[in-house]
């Protein structure tokens, strides 16, 4: 083979080698390959979390409000770490949670009630005014601003007024 043959073949090599350990060193879940972390909802009214990811590990709390909004740390076997928006952390199975994202309101100061507005622009106007801890499905968010329904309202919020989505993130 000419030099220049093997050259542009070993540069392809490496390439794609390089693309691949690119991809390796994203982290993503042990038996879902899907990214970690990632937000996910719950899918049942009950959910033990519990304090490893065994049946044998003790129940640290129970969850009783299906469609909250968790975020996946970690994966082991058919058990999925989770944390909510308050930092708590524990072990849930997995065919308790749901791809289904939902989303939290957290305004910036205590009591403040978010604006929910008619399109994705801080001058649009001005639809409600969410309360914190709201929670509505999240449809949709372009990096700036999440569109959310639920059965009472639907409009468009600012991303970093969220939980359930992350800063920059793009969500179809």
């Amino acid at each position: 083979m000419p030099v220049s043959r093997q050259s542009a073949r070993l540069g392809a090599i490496i390439a794609a080698c390089l693309c691949g350990t690119a991809a390796a060193n994203e982290p993503v879940g042990s038996q879902s390959g899907l990214p970690l972390p990632r937000f996910v909802s719950l899918k049942a009214d009950k959910v033990n979390v519990r304090a490893g990811p065994t049946r044998e590990h003790e129940v640290t709390w129970v969850y009783t409000h299906a469609g909250l909004p968790v975020e996946i740390t970690a994966e082991y076997g058919n058990w999925r770490r989770i944390r909510d928006w308050e930092g708590a952390e524990g072990w849930v199975y997995h065919s308790l949670l749901s791809g289904r994202r939902t989303a939290l309101v957290v305004p910036k100061n205590k009591g403040e009630l978010v604006p929910l507005h008619d399109a994705a622009a801080a001058q649009s106007p001005v639809t409600a005014r969410l309360e914190p801890g709201v929670q509505a499905t999240l449809k949709r968010c372009d990096g700036n601003w999440c569109y959310l329904t639920s059965a009472r309202f639907e409009g468009w919020v600012e991303q970093f007024r969220l939980w359930g989505a992350y800063p920059n993130e793009k969500v179809n």
